[in-house]
């Protein structure tokens, strides 16, 4: 903590003039107001830019005595958190000029496209649950869907094209939601929020852990096409080798890119010679999608889920994304007196009503081609089915599958995905979910554009054909012409009976999403002593019916586990990290305290 250690004086005698000469210079640069810094020994008005445009969009990077100075851990005028501490600091920067939450959320996630190129970008698609500065909520789906040529059987004894090759890639809708939700949310220019995003592809970041960890994974299983495919050498190669953790990459196509969607719209990246040279390379890759296809996209305003949990409201967003089951969860334990049980006992029925939701997602899919869908959601929500749940939850013992799931389920292991949280000073805030899928998506690259193509379609449930656990595909999840396919995607907002914000909250990792963001929220919600920073820091577990495994973070209390393995949970120990999470609160007096996920070297947050 900065003036943790020393007394007071021997900042000012030292640090003193340099600093003030560091304010002066960047204040003659730059015209941005930070309203309020706050430390332990004093508080103090100064007119200065942000650290953030300054020093975390280029290379170079602050001393950690002034990083920690202007990246306070509490603030009243707003918050992001993300998976990249550069980019976080980027969404603060938009706050700090003037903007909003869907500003801060649209400048933060097009910087993740460029650093976490490997599960999002403009070459994927996603959801965002928006709620605005009077409190109304808007649940926008910018998913990939299916081309028109897409048909049920495409992938009948083709497996691997749903994963890897131009057949694997839906209609991305990143570029196309943003779009919309600046429109109707957002405060600033819209290229004004896109230059952090585009400097940092053009000028350089420093490769993460993270990233590093998942070049070395992918290059390992797929010939190192990084070196061999000119499309990916010029980024990833460009000395003839694969960039390594610590070095400097850079991708200039990719800022080209942003920037002629800064300067034209979303519209250049559908139409014209963007289009035409992404539909060249996936059609090159035996694709069937078309400029149609891209220039016919459209963003969907699905509704709204509701419930209240322990005084509080919770909202969620309804299929294809998956806050029916995260809320169904709630739901069920709504109904439970947490004191009255041991902390075994409590786990073993969350994980039982985690069970049941995830045996429900079977009938689940887009609601604009299977019927029933809306019906079945609020049938997840209402409090006479969580009161039959409840009545099925045997507190000492599981139970056989099919009493959970006498059909089967199907639900696809991603892990392409980041999220992004922001919140400001208005109540506004935005909880997003991106991806391109698995990593690095279809492993298709446009050379143009710099562009990573999503392998969406591998979200879709094959006829005839069980998943890598053996168990039957989902009907309602089979392919369509424009159909979307179902997601765990989960962003979660919570607000206070009053009306009030208090909790953004989401998360990355497959069909761990649910269980993750459902976890957070469960802890924070239902007792006051839980910090955010300490519900998103627990160990998780996970269960996702199929296969019936209950897997366990290697952090977990060993106290904990026999009692779950006596009530007959077939446990499996596993590494943090198959999850992410990013969260954030709002007290009383409108404080914010972040939570960025532990689990990732980079991720981080900020507030103002």
């Amino acid at each position: 903590m900065f003036l943790a250690e020393g007394p007071t004086w021997s900042f000012w005698g030292w640090w003193g003039p340099v600093f003030w000469a560091q304010i002066l210079s960047w204040a003659t640069i730059n015209s941005y107001c930070v309203p309020k810094l706050t430390n332990i020994h004093f508080q103090m008005k100064i007119p200065i830019l942000l650290l953030a445009s300054s020093l975390h969009y280029g290379l170079v990077s602050a001393s950690p005595i002034f990083e920690e100075f202007l990246s306070p851990r509490v603030g009243t005028m707003g918050a992001v958190v993300s998976e990249a501490q550069e980019c976080s600091y980027i969404g603060r920067d938009l706050l700090a000029r003037g903007g909003n939450a869907v500003d801060a959320m649209i400048g933060t996630t097009f910087c993740i496209g460029v650093i976490g190129m490997y599960h999002s970008g403009i070459g994927g698609g996603g959801f965002m649950l928006v709620r605005d500065k009077d409190g109304q909520y808007e649940a926008i789906d910018f998913r990939e869907s299916a081309p028109a040529a897409a048909y049920e059987d495409m992938y009948q004894g083709n497996v691997n094209g749903s994963i890897y090759g131009g057949l694997s890639v839906g209609v991305p809708g990143e570029v196309r939601g943003f779009e919309y939700a600046h429109k109707k949310y957002g405060s600033l220019p819209w290229k004004t929020i896109l230059q952090g995003a585009i400097k940092v592809a053009r000028d350089g970041f420093i490769v993460n852990a993270d990233m590093a960890k998942f070049i070395e994974r992918t290059a390992k299983g797929h010939q190192n096409f990084f070196i061999e495919d000119p499309s990916w050498a010029e980024d990833f190669a460009p000395n003839g080798r694969l960039i390594a953790e610590g070095e400097t990459m850079t991708r200039k196509r990719y800022a080209s890119t942003l920037q002629a969607i800064a300067d034209h719209g979303a519209n250049v990246f559908y139409t014209g010679s963007f289009a035409e040279s992404m539909i060249k390379t996936i059609q090159d890759s035996n694709g069937t999608m078309t400029l149609d296809d891209l220039k016919d996209y459209e963003v969907i305003s699905r509704e709204v889920l509701h419930t209240d949990y322990k005084g509080y409201d919770v909202y969620g967003m309804s299929s294809p994304a998956g806050g029916a089951v995260s809320l169904n969860i709630l739901n069920t334990m709504n109904g439970y007196s947490h004191q009255d049980a041991d902390q075994n006992t409590t786990l073993h029925i969350y994980i039982e009503a985690m069970k049941f939701a995830y045996g429900a997602r079977l009938k689940l899919g887009d609601p604009d081609f299977v019927d029933g869908v809306s019906e079945l959601e609020h049938e997840m929500l209402n409090h006479t089915t969580a009161e039959t749940i409840r009545r099925k939850i045997d507190p000492w013992t599981t139970q056989d599958i099919e009493k959970y799931d006498p059909d089967g389920i199907y639900s696809s292991d991603g892990h392409g995905t980041s999220h992004v949280v922001t919140a400001d000073r208005d109540g506004m805030a935005v909880s997003l979910t991106t991806t391109v899928n698995l990593i690095f998506g279809s492993l298709l690259m446009d050379n143009l554009t710099g562009v990573i193509l999503n392998n969406e379609m591998n979200d879709f449930s094959i006829p005839g054909v069980p998943n890598e656990f053996g168990f039957a595909p989902a009907e309602a999840n089979f392919v369509r012409p424009n159909k979307r396919p179902l997601s765990s995607c989960t962003p979660v907002i919570v607000a206070q009976k009053d009306g009030s914000l208090f909790a953004v909250i989401g998360a990355a990792g497959g069909s761990r999403i649910i269980s993750a963001t459902t976890q957070v929220a469960w802890r924070v919600l239902t007792s006051p002593s839980w910090s955010i920073k300490d519900a998103v820091r627990e160990p998780r577990v996970h269960n996702q019916l199929m296969p019936n495994t209950l897997l366990v973070e290697n952090k977990f209390s060993l106290y904990d586990v026999p009692s779950l393995r006596e009530r007959g949970h077939n446990i499996t120990w596993v590494d943090e990290g198959l999850s992410s999470v990013q969260a954030l609160v709002r007290d009383a007096d409108g404080v914010f305290e972040i939570a960025p996920e532990p689990r990732q070297k980079n991720s981080g947050g900020t507030t103002l």
